[in-house]
Formats: structure tokens, sequence, C-alpha cells
């Protein structure tokens, strides 16, 4: 049993709304005295994942960097390496190359370019960005790039950057065959969707995967959580969390096309995410908040109080989770902040017990 880090991020949709990077700048330096190992930035049509972290490479000293996630439709392969071998010297080292699809209405409506087969693009970008980081000179003859350009003027280049090939990349999958192919090639999974009752279907296919590519256990390292909030009454903290999880459910995604309302029906709910999606796509939005169970709101968080929190932790842990990536709330900075310390104390006491526990070999 690894020892669990934990994580937090920033960024997401609604990033750059207000011009409050300073102030959320200070509560990720904050946060990093608390002990948090990894930072991840968001992308998805807010700030963009990269600048955000080179600032943040300048005013913190331990804590890791990661894209959480870059679009692979956003940047062709060989600028995505570029960019990570730039943030990994600017880092020290520090850094994390997240990867991921995205979805249809992002890839297609802001970046114009087709969805389909998002899986074989996947693997040509981490294929082109490996061999980039190799220091080879790159070429590659695939479905989505060919580098280079057979019918042109270009040629096989390396790039001028030192070779690197200790960035780690990580890649945000869901479905059975992508959830695979992490195990197969990547350094870790940015897990959503996780529900600890039911690792098997999620974390397991990664497992699963990596067993078939032969690679040894602890090969690839996996990331799961949700918000974190204390109170006595889970109840009224279940409650504002409803309407997110409706949002998922129903709109992230087409009626045809929604990676995370299938991942939770394969996680052990199906009829209930299928039922909030025909009430949002009505248009009763409410009611499709109002639908979402119990259940689902408290296994895919972390709420109630120090003892049921403590509980959630070890869930996760004996699921397989050794990243928990954590969102605490509150009204203020210094709220969250407090609730951050004392998740951490938790995540900390938790990792204590599973180590006491295991046998020392010789």
């Amino acid at each position: 049993m690894r020892w669990m880090r934990t994580a937090i991020g920033f960024g997401g949709p609604a990033s750059g709304k207000r011009r409050d990077w300073h102030e959320q700048a200070e509560f990720l330096r904050e946060a990093e005295r608390l002990g948090v190992d990894i930072f991840w930035s968001a992308e998805a049509w807010g700030m963009d994942g990269v600048s955000t972290l080179a600032y943040l490479a300048a005013v913190t000293e331990r804590v890791r960097l990661g894209t959480g996630i870059l679009q692979i439709s956003a940047r062709t392969p060989v600028m995505t390496a570029m960019t990570a071998l730039s943030l990994a010297a600017i880092t020290g080292d520090r850094f994390i190359l997240g990867l991921g699809v995205s979805g249809p209405q992002v890839v297609e409506g802001l970046h114009g370019v087709r969805f389909a087969d998002p899986l074989g693009r996947l693997r040509e970008t981490v294929d082109i960005c490996r061999q980039a980081f190799a220091g080879e000179k790159i070429s590659y003859e695939g479905r989505h790039h060919v580098l280079p350009l057979p019918d042109g003027q270009g040629k096989s280049l390396r790039l001028a950057q030192p070779a690197n090939d200790s960035i780690e990349i990580w890649l945000a999958t869901l479905g059975p065959r992508s959830l695979r192919y992490t195990g197969e090639a990547a350094d870790g999974w940015v897990g959503t969707c996780f529900v600890p009752s039911h690792p098997e279907v999620t974390w397991g296919q990664v497992l699963d995967g990596a067993a078939a590519a032969g690679r040894p256990p602890g090969s690839v390292a996996c990331q799961a959580g949700g918000a974190v909030e204390f109170g006595d009454d889970l109840e009224a903290l279940i409650e504002p969390r409803r309407p997110g999880i409706a949002f998922t459910l129903g709109a992230m995604g087409s009626a045809t096309a929604n990676f995370y309302n299938e991942a939770y029906r394969r996680g052990g709910f199906d009829e209930e995410c299928r039922h909030v999606q025909r009430l949002w796509l009505d248009g009763d939005r409410a009611a499709a908040a109002a639908a979402v169970p119990d259940r689902l709101v408290t296994e895919t968080n972390f709420l109630g109080t120090h003892a049921q929190v403590t509980d959630q932790v070890r869930a996760y842990r004996d699921a397989g989770v050794d990243v928990l990536r954590l969102q605490p709330e509150g009204p203020a900075a210094a709220d969250r902040l407090d609730t951050l310390a004392e998740m951490i104390d938790i995540v900390r006491a938790v990792s204590d017990e599973a180590t006491a526990a295991t046998p020392a070999t010789a």
C-alpha cells in the first residue's frame, strides 16, 4: 500500500470571469504550506491550463504542478510536447503532463476538430510526445498525424530542448477501452466518476490494461476524489451538491454521448442516471437535481462529521486510490484552508493505518 498523496485543482469552466488570480495563487501557496502534494490546472472554456502553472512554478517550491487536463485537440502533439518540456524545465522537473480528449461539444464547438476516434487521437498524441521527450527525431505515421508530411518540404526534426524522458503522462479517461489504454501507457490516471464501492468499472480496467502490457504493480498511480465539507447535518451537506451532479449527468455531453453519465451507470447507478438525464433533457432541471440519489453524492464526495469523512477516505484507500484529489468547501478562503488542513490530517492518519498494517519485509 502506497502512502496516499493529496491534490487540489484550480481553474475550470468559470475561471477568468473575475480578476481574482492573485487570490487563487495565495490560496494555492497556503495549500502548499499545509502539505498538498499536487496542483492541477483545469482547461475547459475558461483559463488555459499552461500559463497559470508557469506562474505557480515561480512562487512555489515543493508541490508538483500538473495539467488536469490539456485538451489534445487544442494543440498539435509536438506543441504539447514542447510545452511539457518547457514546463518541466521551468518547474525543476515538478511538472506532470495530464492529457484528455475532452468532449464533442468543446472539441467541435471551440476547436473545430472532429471528435471521431478520440482514443486513436490520444494514442497518437502520447506516442509523439514520448518520441519528443526521448530526444528522437520526430517521425510518425498515424491515422490522424503524419510527421513529416510526405508530400511537402518538411523533414523529420529533433526538438532543440534537451531530452527529458522522466516527464510523467497522466490520462483522464472514462470508457473501458480508454481506461485499459491508460494502464498500458500512462504513469497515472486522472480519475473522474470514481465510485469506491465499484472500483472495478474504472480503476479495475486500468489495472487490467497494465497487467496485459506486462507492467509491474504500482506502475500507474490512481487519483480520484471530490468535495470536502464537514458538518453534523449530512442531508444539509448533500443538498447543495445535487445540481452539480445533475448537470454532469444531463449536460456534460450530448443526449447520445455523455461519458460521465455512462461511467456512473456502470458504477452501480444505471437507472438513476438515465432518469436524471431524461429529466434534464426535458428541461426540468429542478426535478433532475432532486432525483440525484443521496448515495451517489456521498460516495463521490467527503461529507459529514470527522468520523464519517475518515471512513470515506478509508473506502477510497481500500479501493486503490493513492492520490486523493480534494475540493475543500467554505464561504471564504480561510474556511476552505481550515477544511483542507483537517482533511490532510485525516489522509495522513489513514495512510499511517495502512502503513502500520503492512508487514515489514526483510
